[in-house]
């Protein structure tokens, strides 16, 4: 379900979004894992999930952090391309994780990135995101 057009109150929504991504431990976090989460296979992908893993913490943080931002959109209470175009970041690591949603869902939970995979498949601009995140993923890991 998705709104019909964006208003004022997804503006104000947006707004309090960026306020939390610019929160300093979020922040961090989201640089972190940026940077250093590019998992190459299953086993990689699954390991992050292990609480004593360096960067589960990290994981944890920011992955809620988008699922609760794109269920927003899911339950329509934000427009999903609206909220996309100012937030396309989560469908990053979305793309590094979508080769192995079936191993991290069997790992955690059958909802792990449920929100996510909602928006790159059903929010119009969410589709061309994620095309553009899974190319960039492709290309960063052919480089590593």
């Amino acid at each position: 379900m998705m709104k019909d057009a964006p208003d004022h109150l997804d503006a104000d929504l947006i707004l309090k979004l960026y306020d939390l991504r610019r929160e300093e431990s979020l922040r961090a976090a989201r640089e972190k894992l940026t940077s250093e989460f590019w998992p190459k296979n299953a086993k990689e992908a699954v390991a992050i999930v292990a609480h004593e893993h360096p960067l589960n913490r990290t994981y944890r943080q920011v992955s809620t952090y988008w699922e609760m931002v794109y269920r927003m959109a899911r339950h329509g209470i934000i427009h999903g391309d609206f909220l996309v175009e100012n937030n396309g970041e989560g469908l990053l690591l979305y793309a590094k994780v979508e080769p192995y949603l079936a191993e991290i869902r069997a790992a955690t939970s059958p909802r792990s990135f449920q929100n996510a995979e909602w928006v790159a498949k059903e929010v119009p601009m969410g589709r061309t995101i994620a095309e553009h995140m899974r190319a960039r993923v492709k290309k960063t890991l052919g480089a590593k």
